[in-house]
């Protein structure tokens, strides 16, 4: 079917109703009295293999708990990054369809990469809000394009506006755990200067959630809710609480390959796997490969180790916080009436690469710097960095299967799954290992709510569901699932399954795509996908891979990426409108980061201050980004001092000497230089007082955070200067900061950008 899956039929059950998109009349409002709670919580990133109950050794007893009164389900598949699986959660439709393809970022053009969800899906939210149940989403949303979060934006694709009636989280991609770029409550930015000591999202989260879920269940006690709780955690960056690190203390000294072995046997013997499967060896496979842990040297472990300890305190914490969440739904009498559903967005990540980071906002443009990640071990998982683990403990947490979150093998779209619900009489403690793919959630929850599917949303005919509901397995372990095929592609890497065979590619970036790269797995025989059949099945690698172009072409996969990055630079004109200059006037709150990014993005530009300084005057004259790059300027026992945060913990100042009293205009040139370096020079009144050359440029994701006038919320830019002063907000009159963008510099992407696409086009 043109879907990917065989789920025509059975969909169609679930199909039929319209909605006009009319507000019913109080008569007309449906009460579903007694009908069932629900909880999809989503961790990012969590790894198959992290939770007790999948062979780990982390603490999870309330998960673990939660499993032992439910249902495991073993061969549960997602899509293999986290913005394409979360459209085809909600949607119940194939990621490239929802518009999502790959990660929520640029829009380059292309309706299976728009980065948005479209008009003819619904989310069960809104299907689930029509039929009378109160709906609410906490934590990391990811389904809008970053050039659409900021405040005057459209806001089409955000949470309220696609089914929640409350949200609480942030829009993109991740953020710091211990002090967060923004949160949104509903459409609205949260202003906040500064984070408590202690605090930490998600605690945060979870206490939101609960309130939500409190305050509708004491206004109308027969009023069912639906939750998308989406877990931050355990993303990068890497953050935990000091004391959830300190219970890992040590304990990962024993390396990955010996975490990975006894995962394994744990698994096996709790009957998640059987005793003649096999454990892959060590993942090989060029620029995929890790090290054997006895090859490291005392440093390394040392500092790989921690990494680890840091994400075990970060699952340890989900854990303890969604035992919160359950006490809440016991104190109110609804934990025996709410279906949970438990998940993973994709395999275990492996950006972290060969040796870690403490500094990832930076890590992923600009390389690895481990003397300098060991030199603050003790600071990883605090505040003041932002790690991430290497790719061997990616490996470990994936156990059984190979490669990782982003690859079409096993390891980047199996997920751990947990199904619960009491009053639905699961089988206890059951372990389920038919195929199920993400679009089947959809269905499945319509099905167990018994809700009908609208045919058509707001006027809008529907697409057809790519999934099919689950529900017999859940009463009988050995029913079958109609979900018999299902083709799969991110950024290059394609993959199909069809009744226990599979076809998958591991794409090289800049390599030809062809018919030579898939390998075929029996996975009813070989499900660690071993044995590669491909070279003496040539006949089944044909009817497969003729089945992935098909499905490809009807569910809008093309144009591959072939790995040059065009289509994240691609965008349509309109977003240079935010390359011009723009006026910030103190009060305004955090200017969002990706438009504050644009004001500086691979280019000169000039910051003009206006003030009317007094002597005795000091604070942030204007600050933009956070411990993981940024730079700021302020006054400090009156001289004014650029500071300039490489996102590693390496700190350099230009003291442009003492501001006199009568300083109107204080302009910070960034002149774009070759190497991708900023010459950084202070102006005051028009006279020069200092020049500093060399400054990296940041870009990308750093800085994370946006541009504050007068004040430097949030994570700061200089940490000597929060533990001194806080946010140092600045005691004289400043009326704004004025940022005039300049001429792109000579490695900009926007000069390279015809090069870029005919370097691509070669691999077409």
């Amino acid at each position: 079917m043109t879907s990917g899956s065989k789920a025509t039929a059975d969909s169609a059950a679930h199909v039929g109703r319209t909605f006009a998109g009319s507000v019913p009349s109080w008569e007309q409002r449906k009460r579903p009295k007694g009908r069932p709670n629900v909880i999809v919580m989503l961790v990012d990133d969590l790894g198959w293999s992290d939770l007790g109950c999948f062979g780990g050794e982390i603490e999870t007893p309330n998960l673990d708990a939660l499993a032992a009164n439910g249902l495991r389900y073993t061969n549960f598949h997602v899509t293999p990054m986290c913005s394409p699986t979360r459209a085809s959660l909600l949607t119940g439709v194939n990621s490239h369809m929802a518009g999502m393809g790959s990660v929520a970022q640029s829009d380059p053009g292309f309706a299976g990469y728009a980065s948005e969800l479209p008009n003819n899906v619904a989310t069960i939210a809104e299907v689930l809000r029509d039929e009378g149940w109160a709906t609410a989403m906490v934590g990391k949303w990811h389904l809008c394009k970053d050039s659409d979060e900021h405040a005057a934006a459209p806001q089409h694709s955000w949470p309220v506006q696609r089914g929640f009636d409350r949200f609480y989280g942030f829009l993109g991609p991740f953020t710091n755990l211990h002090h967060p770029a923004e949160l949104l409550r509903d459409n609205t930015p949260i202003e906040r200067d500064s984070y408590p000591d202690g605090y930490y999202l998600t605690d945060d989260l979870t206490d939101q959630a609960i309130s939500m879920i409190r305050s509708v269940k004491v206004a109308d006690p027969q009023k069912p809710f639906f939750m998308y709780f989406a877990h931050g955690a355990v993303h990068a960056p890497l953050h935990a609480k000091v004391d959830d690190i300190a219970k890992y203390k040590d304990f990962y000294d024993q390396g990955w390959d010996d975490i990975r072995s006894k995962r394994f046997a744990r698994q096996v013997a709790i009957g998640l796997m059987s005793a003649t499967t096999e454990l892959p060896q060590r993942n090989a496979e060029p620029g995929d490969d890790v090290v054997p842990w006895d090859s490291l040297s005392e440093s390394e472990r040392a500092l790989f180790a921690r990494y680890m300890a840091v994400f075990a305190g970060m699952v340890d914490n989900i854990d303890q916080n969604f035992g919160r969440l359950c006490d809440a739904l016991r104190e109110l009498d609804e934990f025996d009436n709410t279906i949970i559903l438990f998940m993973s967005d994709n395999g275990a990540s492996r950006e972290g690469e060969a040796v870690g980071t403490s500094a990832y906002y930076v890590h992923l443009l600009q390389g690895d710097d481990i003397d300098a990640d060991s030199a603050r071990i003790d600071l990883i998982g605090g505040p003041r960095t932002t790690p991430h683990y290497p790719r061997g403990w990616a490996m470990a947490s994936a156990t059984p299967w190979r490669l990782y979150k982003i690859n079409t093998h096993a390891g980047g779209q199996k997920s751990p799954v947990i199904m619960h619900w009491p009053t639905g009489n699961l089988e206890t403690g059951g372990i389920r290992s038919q195929y199920v793919h993400v679009t089947d959630v959809l269905p499945t929850l319509l099905d167990l709510l018994g809700v009908e599917r609208p045919s058509s949303f707001r006027g809008t005919e529907l697409q057809p569901l790519a999934g099919c509901s689950f529900g017999r397995t859940m009463a009988d372990s050995g029913a079958p699932h109609d979900h018999t095929e299902q083709y799969t592609e991110m950024n290059g890497h394609r993959g199909f399954y069809r009744d226990g065979l599979e076809i998958v590619t591991n794409h090289k970036s800049l390599t030809h795509f062809g018919d030579h790269e898939w390998e075929l797995y029996d996975v009813r025989n070989d499900p660690t996908q071993i044995r590669n059949l491909a070279a003496s099945r040539p006949e089944d690698v044909a009817e497969l891979s003729r089945a992935w172009q098909d499905a490809a072409e009807n569910n809008q996969v093309f144009p591959l990426d072939e790995g040059s990055s065009i289509r994240f630079l691609t965008r349509p004109d309109w977003v240079k409108d935010f390359a011009e200059p723009v006026t910030i006037p103190r009060g305004t709150h955090t200017l969002e980061r990706w438009r504050s990014m644009q004001l500086i993005w691979f280019r000169s530009c000039e910051i003009r201050i206006s003030l009317e300084h007094s002597n005795g005057a000091e604070g942030y004259l204007v600050a933009h980004g956070d411990q993981g790059g940024g730079y700021g300027l302020y006054v400090l026992d009156g001289d004014l001092v650029f500071v300039y945060n490489d996102g590693r913990g390496q700190m350099q100042h230009l003291n442009g000497g003492q501001l006199q009293g009568n300083a109107s205009q204080v302009v910070l040139h960034l002149a774009a230089k070759q190497g991708r370096t900023w010459t950084v020079s202070l102006e005051v009144n028009g006279d020069n007082c200092g020049e500093i050359a060399g400054i990296p440029m940041l870009f990308g994701i750093a800085p994370f955070q946006g541009i504050d006038v007068g004040i430097d919320r949030g994570s700061p830019v200089s940490w000597d200067i929060y533990e001194r002063f806080g946010t140092f907000a600045y005691t004289g009159a400043l009326s704004s900061v004025r940022y005039e963008p300049g001429e792109a510099g000579p490695e900009s992407p926007d000069r390279l950008i015809d090069v870029i696409r005919k370097m691509g086009a070669r691999y077409e």
